[in-house]
């Protein structure tokens, strides 16, 4: 159990201590989320200002907007699953890779803070986050097959 320690408060509130690798993952996502929005935002601007060339032109998104996901594949000819990869010379696939970074944080997050769990010996920690990665790796893979792709 963590150690508690008393904060300088008037109502002297005990507030649990915080580990090293916790306060390494908690800066990890803070930053990796502010970097990832970065992204989200500069390869947005890459794309609306036509920088880049587009796939599907922004004029024309609306047309597919009420479109169920497969009709939308079917009808654009667009890649699916980790095809969009390949299609990057494009600005509106080019926008992806802010949201698959940000998406990648908590894999990166959980490398971060297995190394301190093997090194305490803390099995516990060490299986769920063991079994969190590979849970994560596996939906991210796209072997399940689920969702609209």
């Amino acid at each position: 159990m963590a150690e508690l320690k008393i904060n300088n408060t008037a109502e002297k509130t005990r507030v649990p201590a915080v580990s090293p690798e916790q306060i390494k993952y908690a800066n990890l996502l803070l930053y990796g989320s502010w970097l990832g929005i970065l992204i989200l935002a500069v390869t947005f601007i890459l794309y609306v200002t036509g920088i880049m060339p587009s796939y599907i032109e922004p004029s024309q998104m609306q047309n597919y907007w009420g479109m169920r996901a497969s009709d939308y594949l079917e009808v654009t000819k667009a890649p699916h699953g980790w095809g969009w990869l390949g299609m990057l010379g494009y600005g509106d696939f080019i926008t992806l890779l802010g949201i698959a970074f940000l998406g990648i944080l908590t894999i990166i997050g959980y490398l971060i803070l297995l190394p301190a769990y093997l090194a305490k010996k803390d099995k516990i920690y060490t299986a769920i986050v063991i079994v969190e990665i590979l849970i994560l790796a596996l939906a991210a893979s796209g072997v399940l097959k689920a969702g609209g792709h």
